[in-house]
């Protein structure tokens, strides 16, 4: 009945043991005479008094459907069980208050992104941010946690599977898995991309084995490196297709997206484009943050509330309440002010259907480029028709097969976004947010392999600044440090220090604090600068400084820290207040440039105290 899950979890029995003792936790283990013990039976059983299933959350997104209310699907995850309980007590009394039934996103944290068995030495420095832990799972489930409303936990990263099984065993009726699009975790810790996608495809065999709920894909990721709405919808379909060859039920696969808020024609046309042709039974749809949040949260969330309007008029089924943007995780008190608001805003909206040409226009635009991506992907010599790409289709291909061609075609510049991280995959295409709101190719920069024709282009003017070779004399290495694998911010960062003339040295995510160090001795680098958004930067950041002093190079570098202050809501007034009146010495950094930061003001205050230190010297 689990053939495949007991085959998995005897050819990784390695790793399963190391993520046994990494995380503290009683994994399934191997009998004398080879067989599996320890695995508990598919869903749906019984957990602390309560019968769970995939197959709850999916009546929830059936539900949303008769009632043209869309089921908030809040994220709520602390780093302990017994925080994350109390925290979830104070939106479960709102849901109670509300008469409504959650989904909810547990969020973990991020040493899972890690594979517990190359990467041990990282996780162990780094446990404890960002979200619960494996242990706090199967303690959360104890106390309570899915008793009445559904959970899923966020398992990506290098060997999701094995998270998978954790939550499998806790309890918790979903999980995430999104094996091609999370292609931007990339850099030191991480596997290369066919692990990944292999690991994927073993995540959906154990999910449809034992009738777990997947959130299987997500256009918000590829959203937030830069990526465009076709390229989102050709990944997602592409999952798909590992689903189906997984043996996973269509009614326990669910697509996420974004929606921005600016153009709510363009948001139901990516929405439309999505619901209309994944094989998928569930849209989650999830607002899009500012990458600015303004001072005034007010404000945020009125931009919020534009989200939550395109949601309900474009029929998801499930969507995330957000609370403000600029905080880290967010407490259950200001998460049930969200779900509060949201749900008004769901049940004082009258239920309209928009049509306009701009609709239409911009739907065939995402459907032509997300079969242009397949074509070229899969090696199709033919003008594919949406309506053909359905589980049929799906099925004439061998599991290998359809990995090679992901793979081949992450590393060859066909599956391509803007700021993906991956270090094994080719990156070349340029995008650029129009008015509008809709991120469009650059003429001259759309993915490689795939006639340009297929592809919309930006008609407005955008400066795209040359390959530049250095100008100055400074070195700049630049990583994130911990389990964090967030390279947006340091991109943009990097990309600001090349067109100034600055040679960058970038080891992207998840590195020691003291290989940053040490690589910075090896190049001689004049400026560090790293980046943590998770919260761990206020014990990992010191130790760059502390391996810079035994290095005796301390007076020699600019060390410059960026990321969120702290994970928590309530920590961060404590900390900004900290640095504005002490500065950011007690980071063991000379300045922070938290989320928000314009790179062009960054670049001024590093130029400035390059010129001072070269002053002292």
């Amino acid at each position: 009945m689990q053939k495949r899950t007991m085959e998995i979890i005897l050819e990784d029995i390695d790793r399963i043991r190391a993520y046994e003792e990494v995380f503290s936790v009683e994994m399934p283990k191997i009998g004398k005479d080879g067989s599996v013990i320890g695995l508990p039976k598919p869903y749906p059983r019984v957990v602390h008094g309560v019968e769970r299933s995939g197959y709850r959350i999916y009546e929830l997104g059936k539900r949303a459907e008769e009632t043209n209310i869309p089921v908030l699907n809040p994220i709520l995850g602390r780093n302990t069980a017994e925080e994350t309980y109390k925290e979830s007590v104070e939106m479960y009394k709102m849901a109670e208050k509300l008469g409504i039934t959650l989904f909810h996103f547990v969020h973990a944290e991020a040493t899972r992104h890690i594979d517990p068995l190359d990467g041990r030495e990282l996780i162990e420095q780094s446990r404890g941010k960002g979200g619960i832990t494996p242990l706090g799972e199967r303690k959360y489930v104890e106390l309570g946690g899915g008793t009445l409303h559904p959970m899923r936990i966020n398992a990506t990263g290098d060997t999701y599977h094995l998270s998978i099984l954790n939550a499998f065993i806790a309890g918790f009726d979903g999980t995430d898995i999104g094996p091609v699009i999370h292609v931007h975790f990339g850099g030191r810790g991480i596997h290369d991309y066919k692990t990944k996608v292999v690991n994927g495809f073993k995540s959906l065999e154990i999910c449809g084995e034992n009738k777990i709920f997947v959130q299987i894909d997500s256009h918000k990721h590829l959203n937030n490196i830069g990526g465009t709405d076709g390229m989102a919808l050709a990944m997602c379909m592409l999952a798909e297709g590992l689903g189906v060859l997984a043996g996973l039920p269509k009614e326990l696969s669910a697509v996420q997206m974004n929606v921005g808020g600016i153009n709510l024609l363009a948001d139901l046309a990516v929405m439309r484009a999505f619901k209309e042709h994944i094989w998928s039974s569930s849209l989650i749809v999830v607002p899009e943050t500012f990458q600015n949040p303004p001072g005034d949260l007010i404000a945020e969330s009125a931009h919020f509330a534009r989200m939550a309007l395109s949601a309900k008029l474009g029929g998801a089924n499930f969507y995330r309440p957000k609370a403000a943007e600029s905080v880290g995780i967010p407490t259950g008190a200001s998460m049930a002010k969200s779900i509060w608001a949201t749900q008004n805003v769901f049940e004082n909206t009258y239920k309209v259907d928009i049509n306009d040409p701009m609709i239409d226009k911009r739907k065939e635009e995402i459907l032509t480029e997300a079969m242009a991506v397949l074509e070229a992907t899969l090696g199709i010599n033919r003008t594919l028709d949406p309506q053909e790409v359905n589980e049929a289709f799906w099925k004439k291909h061998e599991k290998e097969e359809l990995i090679d061609k992901i793979v081949n075609a992450g590393k060859t510049g066909i599956l391509d976004a803007p700021r993906a991280a991956g270090w094994d995959l080719k990156r070349y295409v340029k995008t650029h947010r129009d008015r509008d709101g809709i991120k469009r190719y650059i003429n001259g920069f759309s993915p490689l392999n795939i006639n340009p024709q297929r592809f919309v282009f930006s008609q407005e003017v955008t400066d795209v600044p040359e390959v530049k070779k250095p100008t100055r004399k400074e070195t700049v290495v630049l990583a994130t440090v911990g389990a964090d694998a967030h390279v947006n911010g340091i991109n943009m960062i990097k990309e600001e220090l090349e067109n100034n003339g600055f040679e960058v040295v970038y080891l992207r995510g998840m590195n020691l604090p003291e290989t940053v160090a040490e690589v910075a001795a090896e190049v001689k680098a004049d400026v560090i600068g790293i980046s943590n958004l998770l919260g761990l930067g206020i014990e990992l950041f010191p130790r760059v400084d502390t391996r810079l002093k035994e290095l005796n190079l301390r007076d020699k570098v600019i060390v410059v820290a960026g990321g969120r202050i702290s994970e928590k809501e309530e920590e961060h007034v404590y900390y900004e207040t900290k640095i504005a009146n002490e500065g950011a010495g007690f980071l063991g950094a000379d300045g922070f440039f938290g989320p928000g930061t314009d790179p062009k003001q960054f670049i001024e205050w590093l130029t400035t105290n390059l010129k001072n230190k070269k002053g002292r010297c």
